[in-house]
């Protein structure tokens, strides 16, 4: 089984920092960690970076070989 697709590291900001975002993320109905993504991929693209979105693992069972 492939491991996770997403890379996990430590985060370190202010706590007010982080209640600001968190505030954002609830109003926008978001996770804080996917709000965080968010506003990091605007800020590239505001500075001509481009990010691609990775390809998401699929869930559930895999298909059978050789069956359909």
């Amino acid at each position: 089984m492939p491991g996770p697709t997403r890379k996990a590291f430590p985060l370190r900001l202010d706590p007010a920092l982080f209640a600001a975002v968190e505030r954002l993320a609830t109003s926008e109905i978001r996770s804080v960690n996917a709000e965080i993504e968010v506003l990091l991929r605007e800020a590239l693209a505001r500075r001509g970076v481009k990010a691609p979105v990775s390809e998401r693992p699929r869930r559930g069972r895999p298909p059978l070989e050789g069956k359909r």
